[in-house]
């Protein structure tokens, strides 16, 4: 097998190929709160992942498993619509695959979206909630093994992760569209099982304010390549040991559903700024 290096080269020209355009400037991870977000667009092109060599396909429901290439202003975007997590049993290249692939193509910009369980103090479900941390508790790493310095360095910092600049603008453009957003710190675990409360309580004590089973490998990935980052959570229930009900995906895709408008709203605007 040709190694991971050459395999993403392999795949971002086969983006710029089904595109029609060398580079692309952002790419977005839509997470299981903004899987409809493809079908607001006025023009793009749609790329299935079985299409491009070395992009996993998604099995969990809500993940499509479809690139889309678009612009916003004057950028052009890449839109993963779907993603693949650890619990399902990839390894950490394969898990992050399809979005260091989408660097290589050129992105100086990754976006990251997701669904999250809330712990924090204020945090309620159908709030949108802007990333300024995270806590890696799943306890694997995608940068294990050998490292390749063509990628970026055996040992990044990751002070500052999630652009403050970008923080900023997003919170800028919140305001502009009158769509509240505050800011929280987010903890991975590695699912596929709900936290329990025992677990969510842990995380809180830590510093969470968010909980998932995403985000964070992806972002690590980022910051390893050099990119710029921002995450944005939508908070579709209170966690374990904080919400009175038990738990479902459906009850999480049902809330998501509910800030949906907000939230295109805000990534819409906030596309083109960065």
């Amino acid at each position: 097998m040709t190694d991971l290096y050459d395999r993403l080269q392999t795949a971002a020209q086969a983006i710029a190929e089904a595109t029609g355009h060398a580079r692309h400037d952002v790419v977005v991870v839509l997470g299981s709160a903004s899987g409809d977000f493809p079908e607001h667009l006025q023009e793009s092109t749609a790329i299935p992942y079985p299409q491009i060599p070395g992009f996993p396909v998604p099995a969990v429901k809500g993940h499509a498993g479809t690139l889309y290439s678009t612009t916003f202003g004057d950028n052009r975007v890449l839109l993963l619509s779907g993603r693949v997590h650890a619990y399902e049993g990839y390894n950490p290249d394969v898990l992050t695959f399809a979005v260091k692939a989408c660097l290589a193509a050129g992105c100086h910009t990754l976006v990251v979206t997701n669904a999250a369980g809330g712990c924090g103090d204020g945090m309620t479900a159908g709030s949108i909630v802007l990333i300024a941390d995270h806590i890696n508790l799943a306890g694997i790493n995608p940068l294990m093994g050998p490292n390749d310095d063509r990628l970026g360095t055996r040992f990044p910092d990751m002070s500052d992760t999630y652009t403050p600049g970008l923080r900023r603008l997003a919170l800028e453009v919140a305001a502009e569209q009158d769509i509240a957003l505050s800011e929280g710190v987010y903890a991975w675990f590695l699912g596929p099982t709900f936290e329990t409360p025992a677990e969510v309580e842990m995380a809180r004590r830590l510093g969470a304010d968010l909980v998932g089973m995403s985000t964070v490998p992806e972002v690590i990935c980022a910051r390893h390549m050099g990119r710029n980052i921002i995450g944005l959570s939508v908070v579709t229930n209170l966690a374990a040991g904080i919400a009175t009900h038990r738990l479902t995906h459906e009850d999480v895709t049902a809330t998501a559903n509910l800030v949906k408008e907000d939230f295109r709203r805000l990534l819409s605007a906030l596309l083109p700024r960065i």
